[in-house]
């Protein structure tokens, strides 16, 4: 190799090293307010199956089968344990992790979805123990992993719609 050929070797070397670092600057996805990437705050949900019904929205009054465990596997709550009875509940009205709801939230009838939630939209820093017992059923900062199966999807009662959509 001669002269001329190392040169513009290390040339094109230098300008894609430089074009790597600005683009790496300009659309990396760490965020540009210098604070790290984080999912603390983020419910991630995977569709087993994409059911063909109903889409759920809020204030819609969804009916479901649930398996509810820790990050460990462990199974803390399940439709199973309530003899099989669905979950029913109005989407976006208190009493329901917002998590959950969040996971829940644009699933159609006869779908299957996984959903982890974050302790920041499930039980936080507090333990869940059972009522009877008093034992620690879901400790104080748990992602919770739940498989559902969602089997209804119907309109609220006239007059009765969430918080926020008031």
């Amino acid at each position: 190799m001669n002269t001329k050929n190392i040169v513009i070797a290390l040339i094109v070397i230098v300008l894609v090293a430089a074009g790597g670092y600005f683009a790496y600057t300009k659309y990396g996805i760490a965020p540009t307010d210098g604070t790290p990437a984080t999912t603390e705050d983020t419910v991630q949900a995977q569709d087993v199956t994409v059911g063909t019904g109903a889409e759920a929205t809020p204030n819609t009054i969804v009916s479901l089968l649930y398996v509810g465990r820790l990050a460990d596997g462990t199974v803390f709550d399940s439709s199973e344990a309530h003899n099989n009875e669905p979950l029913r509940f109005q989407l976006g009205a208190p009493g329901i992790i917002p998590g959950f709801q969040i996971g829940v939230n644009g699933m159609r009838e006869g779908g299957e979805r996984r959903i982890a939630i974050p302790p920041t939209l499930g039980y936080g820093d507090q333990d869940v123990t059972d009522p009877t017992t008093g034992a620690i059923v879901v400790p104080a900062n748990s992602t919770l992993v739940f498989d559902v199966k969602l089997l209804k999807v119907e309109a609220a009662p006239v007059g009765t719609t969430t918080p926020q959509t008031q």
